[in-house]
């Protein structure tokens, strides 16, 4: 999983999704879990 400052170019790919856990941002992608990132 990455840390990203910002998630914006992540979240426009497909299948994205954008999660709030714990305080942090999330963007899961369960057909390309490369592109897993966390902000905050």
């Amino acid at each position: 999983m990455k840390v990203r400052s910002s998630l914006r170019a992540l979240k426009r790919k497909a299948n994205s999704i954008v999660v709030r856990r714990r305080g942090k941002v999330f963007v899961l992608n369960k057909a390309d879990p490369r592109q897993k990132a966390r902000q905050g």
